[in-house]
């Protein structure tokens, strides 16, 4: 049997074990859990803007990529002294606070983490997302479909931030004036959607069964609600190549550039060039789209 390698860490004076150091997690990228953990750190500037007082839940691969994996929603036990948690519909999550806590869960071989829409004890949205999901398990449309929507936003004024999934899908993101509802976003994903879809029929779908959905891109404005989740800004994605979720700009996408060139090896290197190309773009003018929605309404 082979002997538990085990250490600890103090961050930020919080005091972390940290059990087999050279398990492979990504073993087709050469990323040990001692790396990975080095990665963590070098993200969490940018990945915890994004995960603070949300509920999250993680994706753990004890045995690494690519092993049996499970869904964790609920806190897992024992619970660090520092980690704090917040019940939603019966369920205790975390909230992923802190570098104490992302390192915490990163021993844990957390290796993805999908924060909810919304903050804890709220029922209003953070921003908007719009989730543009292929059918195919590889998609050399994806960037073209994202560029369209981006397009489609800004001939209504509003400026956005595509992102990949590190998957195989595109998310594009749009800050937003507090006190926008799930509701009213729900309402203008639909009229987008449904645009798109009438200009771009042969592309994309709003077929929710992806029995339904062929070969196109669906665009789901309805992934966007409470209690959902999608993955986080800066998440690593449990992927052999180690994929990186990671805003982009829309020069990026009128280039086709692939989700694959960002991965936990070469994201330092580009957060340092770009920064956080999401917190440079500032709250939308959505306002004037939901009156002229109400008004064709009545």
């Amino acid at each position: 049997m082979r002997k538990q390698v085990k250490g600890k860490l103090t961050i930020e004076g919080q005091e972390i074990q940290i059990t087999n150091p050279d398990k492979p997690l990504w073993p087709e990228a050469g990323i040990t859990k001692a790396m990975y953990l080095q990665k963590l750190t070098a993200l969490s500037p940018f990945l915890l803007r994004y995960t603070r007082n949300r509920l999250l839940t993680t994706i753990r691969y004890p045995h690494g990529v690519p092993g049996e994996f499970f869904y964790q929603k609920n806190a897992p036990e024992p619970l660090p002294p520092f980690v704090r948690t917040a019940v939603h519909e019966n369920i205790n999550y975390v909230l992923l606070n802190g570098l104490p806590e992302l390192l915490w869960l990163g021993n844990l071989a957390a290796l993805e983490f999908h924060p909810s829409l919304h903050y804890a004890g709220s029922a209003l949205p953070c921003e908007w997302m719009i989730d543009l999901d292929p059918s195919l398990p590889e998609e050399p449309r994806i960037m073209q479909a994202a560029s369209i929507v981006g397009e489609t936003l800004a001939s209504l004024g509003i400026s956005s931030v595509p992102k990949t999934s590190g998957a195989t899908g595109v998310q594009i993101i749009v800050p937003i004036p507090e006190g926008m509802t799930f509701d009213q976003l729900r309402s203008i994903g639909q009229f987008v959607a449904q645009y798109v879809t009438e200009k771009n029929p042969k592309l994309f779908t709003i077929e929710r069964l992806k029995k339904n959905r062929g070969d196109k891109i669906y665009f789901d404005y309805l992934q966007h609600y409470s209690g959902r989740t999608l993955a986080a800004p800066y998440t690593p994605r449990a992927r052999p190549l180690a994929t990186v979720s990671t805003p982009l700009t829309w020069e990026e996408v009128s280039r086709d550039v692939s989700p694959t060139e960002f991965h936990l090896l070469n994201i330092e290197e580009r957060l340092r060039e770009k920064g956080d190309l999401l917190a440079q773009l500032p709250p939308q003018p959505l306002e004037p789209i939901l009156r002229h929605l109400s008004a064709k309404r009545k």
